[in-house]
């Protein structure tokens, strides 16, 4: 429980431009589905993904 009434300078801030801005949470939640969002494949799409795949060759480490 915080008896304090204290805020940084950054986090007045963030506070100040979500009230002045408030379609930033929106905008945020749209980036973030664009990076960590699920990617949907139709059928052909996966398919060609499968078929143009190249098999690892064994001992890829290895050096001779």
């Amino acid at each position: 429980m915080r008896t304090s009434g204290y805020q940084s300078e950054f986090t007045q801030f963030l506070t100040e431009l979500k009230t002045q801005h408030p379609e930033l949470g929106a905008q945020q939640q749209q980036g973030r589905q664009l990076l960590w969002g699920e990617v949907v494949l139709t059928l052909d799409e996966s398919a060609r993904l499968r078929a143009a795949r190249v098999a690892q060759a064994p001992y890829v480490y290895q050096t001779l």
